[in-house]
């Protein structure tokens, strides 16, 4: 985590997801289909999208989890209106400052 602050309701959704890295992360293993870890996802999600986008991006997450699900790197969308690390706006964001004539 980037060590941005968390709103209380997503500190709270957090908090079970941070239980469970310490507790029982370390005894099931690194069997994870996606990159990165679905625990990883939750609270990176919860970061960049608060409690309740950032709830729901979690859920869907975790239910594509599954013997026949896919695999590979999953990482988390960028918040609406969130810049690029290259400093661009991202595409939603560029077409609404596009001059509708051109």
């Amino acid at each position: 985590m980037s060590g941005r602050r968390l709103s209380p309701a997503a500190w709270v959704l957090a908090l079970p997801i941070r239980v469970y890295r310490l507790i029982f992360s370390p005894w099931v293993g690194h069997n994870c289909r996606y990159d990165p870890t679905c625990s990883a996802y939750i609270l990176e999600a919860l970061e960049k999208h608060g409690a309740l986008r950032g709830f729901w991006l979690s859920l869907r997450r975790v239910a594509r989890c599954h013997p026949w699900g896919g695999m590979g790197v999953d990482d988390v969308p960028p918040a609406r209106g969130a810049r690029h690390p290259d400093g661009d706006q991202d595409a939603a964001a560029q077409a609404e400052d596009r001059d509708p004539e051109r």
